[in-house]
């Protein structure tokens, strides 16, 4: 773990509640990319304020289209409960600066229950991969240059066979295979498992050099309470086409339960084949 991260993912994520429905919270300067806050970190705020709102507290589902980056700083978040059931609420969430919408989010909240057990897994795959001692901590000059602040903040290790785009020579696998960290060694949560599925670089970095692609939509299920521990992370590219590119995300806790996944469809641009 990097030692120049100072402050705690529920430091980072805290929201204030100024009235019903209504939230305050800062977006951290140190969990950015190119200066605005990461997207799987601005769900992870909209999910606190939803389960804050609502008899439910866990997020099982959440869907979150990407309007407008906002700025390092103040935001205000709004929250209406769409409906309560026993089993599960459904809930919208927005986030704003300055009145313009940033963020638009809907959220089921149900309860995750910690003894539970899949009942059928075929369709998933193993986690598979390098160990955590094993995989390369890409905080601070990630790939032998700088990389983004948020990167300072938590520990991220990617195993080696998967870092050829830091030498200019990426696989063309498109998939990207290491272990996440919270800062301070913090276990994950259902709120912090929102940013873990967004946390990594992208996986199109493994088929060519671009720069960080932009979520325009990211739709991540919660699948059970996470075990105490750093959790294993596969990133994954589907298909490019059209200057936009979806990537899945599979998380797995350090017993090597499948606690979160997530689709993403992102902006890119990359120069046309020769």
């Amino acid at each position: 773990m990097t030692d120049q991260a100072t402050t705690t993912f529920a430091d980072v994520s805290r929201v204030e509640e100024v009235a019903p429905g209504r939230f305050t919270a800062a977006a951290h300067p140190e969990w950015t990319i190119g200066g605005k806050p990461n997207g799987g970190y601005l769900l992870a705020m909209l999910g606190r304020a939803a389960t804050s709102s609502a008899s439910h507290r866990d997020v099982l589902a959440a869907s979150a289209h990407y309007l407008r980056a906002p700025e390092p700083g103040p935001v205000e978040l709004g929250v209406e409960v769409l409906r309560t059931g026993r089993s599960a609420s459904q809930v919208r969430a927005r986030l704003t600066q300055n009145d313009t919408s940033c963020v638009e989010a809907m959220f089921t909240l149900g309860a995750l229950d910690a003894e539970s057990k899949p009942y059928w897994g075929e369709g998933m795959p193993e986690p598979e991969g390098r160990e955590y001692a094993d995989c390369v901590p890409v905080t601070g000059p990630a790939g032998g240059g700088p990389g983004p602040v948020i990167m300072d903040q938590v520990d991220l290790r990617i195993q080696p066979e998967d870092l050829g785009f830091g030498r200019g020579a990426p696989s063309g696998a498109g998939v990207l295979r290491g272990w996440l960290g919270l800062p301070g060694g913090a276990d994950f949560d259902p709120l912090s498992l929102l940013y873990a599925v967004d946390a990594f670089p992208p996986a199109t970095l493994d088929i060519a050099l671009t720069g960080w692609v932009p979520t325009l939509e990211l739709t991540a299920y919660v699948r059970a309470l996470p075990a105490p521990g750093p959790v294993r992370v596969l990133h994954k590219a589907q298909l490019i086409e059209g200057n936009r590119v979806d990537e899945v995300c599979l998380v797995w806790d350090s017993r090597g339960r499948l606690v979160a996944q997530a689709t993403q469809l992102a902006g890119i641009r990359l120069d046309p084949p020769a």
